[in-house]
């Protein structure tokens, strides 16, 4: 027994004849009849007599017919939620992600407003934290997924698909006289005032040792620990930071430019998940919206 065999009972008894019914479902004749023969033979009983041309049901007919509508019913119903979820109309209650710090200013919104027109229905909860925070949500489970520059070895149980990368660059006001230079070394910066992020972090000690190496003083005026906090930092003429592309990108809104910094170090982002766990639709297309927005930010003008 089938939905189809359902819907030939359900059709035939409003319309009484095989023609009216394969018209109405698109259907052949035959293929009509064979459907109804089908579902007779399942049941092992009649449930139509011809009666001068017409198809009369039979009463076991009648009484099996409103099993079949509500059936019927459910399926339309089941058929209309898959729709919604698919449409984003309806969905799980809540879908939850992990972003750095620095993306709370405009690339959340923008992600979150691309997203939202086509899924009104679904509400976000959004978790701004340093990447071991985020490696650690992900892998409890207490995020859907989560984006985070790749650090090494992931936790267990995540895994992480590259979406961008990004290469040092020194932020600089717009008016500095680096701001000339088509490439900032670590010997341009001796004696400027440097505005840096993520002590004791591996990216900056190897920044620090760089500075170590071609033997010139730091000159630290201000330590944070966001790239947010940084680039505003450089925007009123605080100092300079060294930061990666990848977030300066997102600050170009400031008066403040970017040059590559050499030596040149590359970084890799991702977007990270408990494996075992697929995403909903909602959440999927969350993820979609994120990677969207990481394509406009990083277009060069």
């Amino acid at each position: 027994m089938n939905i189809k065999q359902l819907e030939v009972l359900r059709t035939l008894l409003a319309t009484g004849s095989t023609i009216a019914t394969a018209k109405a479902m698109g259907l052949s004749q035959s293929g009509v009849s064979r459907l109804l023969q089908q579902l007779e033979a399942d049941l092992s009983m009649s449930l139509f007599v011809r009666d001068k041309g017409r198809l009369v049901p039979t009463p076991e007919a009648l009484l099996l017919a409103r099993h079949a509508e509500n059936i019927l019913l459910a399926v339309d119903r089941m058929s209309s939620h898959a729709e919604d979820l698919r449409s984003g109309a309806a969905g799980p209650e809540i879908v939850r992600v992990g972003l750095p710090s620095s993306m709370w200013e405009h690339f959340a919104p923008a992600m979150l407003a691309d997203y939202i027109r086509d899924f009104p229905g679904v509400r976000i909860e959004t978790f701004f934290e340093t990447t071991t925070a985020i490696n650690k949500l992900v892998e409890q489970r207490v995020i859907d997924f989560g984006f985070l520059r790749m650090e090494g070895e992931s936790g267990s149980g995540i895994e992480v698909e590259r979406v961008a990368t990004g290469e040092n660059v020194c932020v600089v006001p717009k008016d500095h006289p680096l701001a000339e230079l088509e490439e900032i070394t670590v010997k341009n910066l001796r004696d400027v005032p440097l505005i840096l992020i993520g002590r004791q972090r591996p990216n900056r000690m190897a920044l620090d040792q760089t500075f170590q190496r071609a033997g010139v003083k730091q000159i630290v005026k201000i330590e944070t620990h966001t790239n947010s906090s940084a680039c505003s930092y450089v925007a009123h003429g605080l100092g300079v930071t060294i930061i990666s592309s990848f977030y300066a990108n997102l600050y170009r809104h400031l008066p403040v430019v970017h040059r590559p910094f050499v030596p040149r170090t590359t970084q890799e982002f991702g977007l990270a998940r408990a494996i075992g766990t697929p995403l909903s639709i909602a959440a999927h297309a969350l993820s979609d919206a994120l990677k969207r927005q990481i394509q406009l930010s990083q277009k060069c003008f």
